[in-house]
């Protein structure tokens, strides 16, 4: 929240400097401490997000991509950001990758995709398919935790190590905290591998598969 609430005292400065102002006689002790605020209705924070230009990434995307799915869901699941199939569609994991996560769901889990709800760390497309920055992950960060907060399901699934990263603050390899359950208190973390990775390396199907029957019984025991 704190690194939004700087990114918006940020952008009012750049703003003020186009009117004219040279200087301010505001101290920075004197700057409110609190942090931005966010909306507690999702399609007012969607609508935040699609006017959001607090990174470099709103200059090259098409459309911002929020997030989908029941709102109310039990099971969350976060990837790193959209590809190009989701920047031009404005949904989340509708490529390959995508058709991969709703397999995954729907062959494992044995819930259709709809009654998930999944988003991603950043909203808009990293050019080139590249990993977010931090300052592009952090300042993107406190809209996730809002969706979080709103949907309160009991099991949010980082897909990939960048998921995991930037809603943990751990950096370990995807690969050794694949299959764990972090208890957070509100909800349980359930860290797996990206379905991306998993095109490019099928093999690791196998360990996917068995994460996702961890989240069936995770999810089971209620």
């Amino acid at each position: 929240m704190r690194r939004l609430h700087n990114a918006l005292l940020l952008k009012q400065l750049y703003t003020l400097r186009e009117l004219g102002f040279e200087y301010s006689d505001i101290k920075p002790s004197e700057l409110e401490e609190e942090p931005a605020r966010l909306p507690y209705e999702m399609r007012e924070l969607e609508a935040m997000v699609a006017g959001c230009q607090l990174c470099e990434l709103s200059k090259t995307r098409h459309k911002t991509v929020f997030g989908e799915g029941d709102e109310n869901a039990q099971l969350m699941f976060v990837g790193e950001g959209p590809g190009a199939t989701e920047d031009s569609t404005g949904r989340p994991f509708v490529g390959r990758a995508g058709e991969l996560l709703t397999k995954m769901i729907e062959n494992a889990l044995l819930i259709p995709r709809s009654s998930t709800y999944i988003a991603n760390i950043v909203k808009c497309r990293p050019p080139g398919n590249r990993v977010p920055s931090e300052e592009e992950a952090y300042t993107c960060r406190p809209y996730l935790l809002r969706q979080i907060e709103l949907v309160s399901p009991q099991i949010v699934v980082t897909l990939g190590a960048t998921a995991y990263r930037y809603l943990t603050g751990d950096k370990s390899p995807i690969s050794r905290v694949r299959g764990n359950v972090i208890d957070t208190q509100k909800y349980k973390i359930v860290p797996t591998f990206h379905p991306s990775y998993l095109l490019r390396n099928p093999s690791a199907k196998k360990e996917a598969y068995r994460d996702m029957l961890l989240i069936k019984s995770l999810m089971q025991e209620g």
